[in-house]
């Protein structure tokens, strides 16, 4: 991959290509092996490998775009590499040069990062409680059991997210096909039907020294890790509005009816459905506006980090996520208002838009980023790093 705009036409090229069938594996709940295999061959996995290691090194903006297109196309495909590029993150951030050496090699030759960093059933999404047992030859034992772990299924390396004996978290960099490590497909969630976001258990895996990475040193300082994960959602989201308003247009132009009242030959006249299409174009426009100005700021403060600047990007990136939520689920929705009766046959299958948008929404709640938004504007008090802002 040379540059930016090469991996945004790529990944445009890329999302025409998975449309096509987003559907129908939607529906039948076909895994996308073939179509991440497509993704890695792409090279657009590994854009974010530094230059000094042979990468694109693209701008978060970039990032975002790909995301956004991608998205916009099949959102359970969209999900599954976003946890890649924040353990990506991990490495640049924290790895030692041997570890970013050998990992930037892992990526550039096509290798996909998973996740398995949640787990059930806690006090809350930060109470960890797999386990980094150090052994007497150095490596550690790791134990534990991890709840929506999308890309493990299909991932070469594993990071996983577990406390050390001085209960500080770290991640260990895992091969998928280690022993006592198992990946389970038991995702059964309304929406996001084919990111196999299941289980992975862990039961006495050994890990090298050398593929742990103390990520709690990431938030010791001001940081990006957050923000650039927070965007990558925003930019699913806002995808998912823009699929689903294309989808209603296309839907509208070609397979309604007009309402006999409005008196006109076709629904694209109806002053009420132009009317309405004209509000749901602002919202999706305002969403991918804001989503651009998250991904400046995060640039911008990658270039300059200081407390300030990774603030100013934390705010932006949560107002971008507070937008897009609200507007993947409201154009999602109003895709059966606009489009009429026929639109809500379950053989069309147009609802798996708001359910994608319904599930992906979920994932943090935007209530909290509002709240900080509100504290950042009256008193100046900066988010805090806890990475999900």
């Amino acid at each position: 991959m040379a540059d930016d705009a090469e991996a945004v036409a790529v990944a445009a090229r890329l999302a025409e290509e998975f449309r096509a069938g987003a559907s129908e594996r939607d529906a039948e709940r076909r895994l996308p092996r073939a179509e991440l295999d497509r993704l890695s061959a792409s090279g657009l996995l590994a854009v974010t490998v530094p230059a000094e290691h042979g990468g694109a090194d693209v701008r978060q903006e970039t990032l975002a775009e790909i995301f956004r297109l991608l998205a916009s196309a099949d959102a359970s495909l969209a999900q599954i590499p976003q946890s890649h590029f924040a353990y990506v993150n991990v490495i640049r951030r924290q790895g030692t040069p041997e570890q970013r050496e050998f990992f930037f090699g892992e990526l550039l030759a096509g290798r996909r990062f998973g996740n398995a960093q949640s787990e059930a059933g806690t006090r809350h999404v930060q109470d960890i409680r797999t386990r980094l047992t150090p052994l007497a030859d150095g490596s550690y034992r790791l134990d534990g059991v991890k709840h929506y772990a999308t890309g493990a299924l299909f991932a070469h390396w594993i990071p996983v997210l577990a406390r050390a004996e001085d209960d500080h978290p770290h991640v260990a960099y895992v091969p998928r096909n280690a022993p006592g490590l198992t990946v389970v497909d038991d995702w059964d969630g309304l929406g996001q039907r084919t990111t196999a976001s299941g289980t992975v258990r862990l039961e006495g895996v050994r890990v090298p020294a050398d593929r742990v990475v103390p990520h709690h040193l990431t938030f010791r300082g001001p940081q990006l890790h957050g923000a650039v994960a927070q965007l990558l959602h925003a930019a699913i989201d806002v995808g998912i509005a823009d699929g689903a308003l294309a989808e209603a247009v296309a839907f509208v132009r070609t397979r309604s009816r007009p309402w006999f009242e409005a008196e006109v030959e076709t629904p694209a006249e109806d002053p009420l459905l132009v009317q309405r299409f004209g509000e749901l174009a602002v919202r999706a426009r305002a969403s991918r506006a804001l989503l651009r100005e998250a991904a400046r700021a995060v640039d911008a403060a990658r270039a300059d980090l200081t407390d300030d600047s990774a603030a100013e990007a934390s705010i932006a990136v949560a107002a971008a996520k507070a937008h897009a939520a609200r507007s993947a689920v409201e154009v999602a929705s109003s895709l059966f208002e606009v489009c009429g009766t026929r639109s809500a046959l379950a053989s069309l299958n147009l609802h798996r838009y708001w359910r994608d948008a319904r599930t992906h929404t979920l994932h943090d709640p935007a209530r909290w980023k509002v709240q900080h938004i509100g504290r950042y504007v009256l008193s100046g008090t900066r988010p805090p790093r806890h990475g999900l802002l």
